[in-house]
């Protein structure tokens, strides 16, 4: 660790934040690409965080997992994702959000099926590689189904799009951000799918 002079601010490295917050180096990366938490570069292109950042993280954002049963009224959000530096990503992001969401995440579309056949979610965030059967296939299978073609999906990937072409495409009707994920444009879209639900229910109710 080390003491700025002139803020008397204390900074530590990377890997000191990964081991006081619980997550693995990648996490603090992924989480300074995205902003969630402030840092700058020594002219050795060393990153430095500062502690007051890190403890704050600490206090307020870790721990909170939005998981268990969803309380009535919340819009409900399936994160299929299997890389656990992301799911810690979303959790510790999406928690700090002031919007009634309850957000459920799972590994595999194995776990994610059986989500689904429990109670169909408003929104399936789904990534699209993954080991086994993966994003593209549990899209397609969602699609083709009578109850739940319907179903709101957005992928969040790290394919470009030829990438994506190359595996057979999407349907028009995905949303499609690429990894690292803008959450600053996920929680847009989350709030105006809030914003036509309210819309619809008012609707119904005239």
């Amino acid at each position: 660790m080390m003491k700025s002079a002139t803020t008397q601010e204390v900074y530590c490295t990377t890997r000191e934040a990964a081991q006081m917050l619980g997550v693995s180096l990648r996490t603090v990366q992924l989480w300074v690409e995205s902003g969630v938490l402030s840092a700058w570069k020594t002219d050795g292109g060393h990153r430095r965080l500062p502690m007051s950042a890190v403890n704050e993280l600490v206090q307020k954002r870790m721990g909170k997992n939005q998981s268990g049963a969803p309380a009535a009224g919340l819009f409900n959000i399936l994160v299929l994702e299997d890389d656990e530096d992301m799911v810690r990503l979303y959790q510790m992001t999406m928690s700090a959000w002031q919007i009634p969401i309850h957000v459920t995440f799972v590994s595999s579309v194995y776990e994610a099926l059986i989500v689904i056949g429990r109670g169909e979610p408003d929104l399936l965030i789904t990534d699209l590689k993954m080991p086994g059967v993966d994003g593209f296939e549990i899209i397609n299978l969602l699609r083709n189904d009578e109850v739940l073609h319907n179903l709101d999906i957005v992928v969040v990937t790290a394919l470009n799009q030829a990438e994506i072409e190359e595996r057979g495409s999407l349907p028009a009707d995905i949303t499609v951000f690429t990894k690292p994920v803008s959450f600053d444009q996920l929680q847009g879209y989350i709030k105006a799918c809030l914003t036509h639900r309210k819309s619809m229910e008012r609707k119904n109710g005239d």
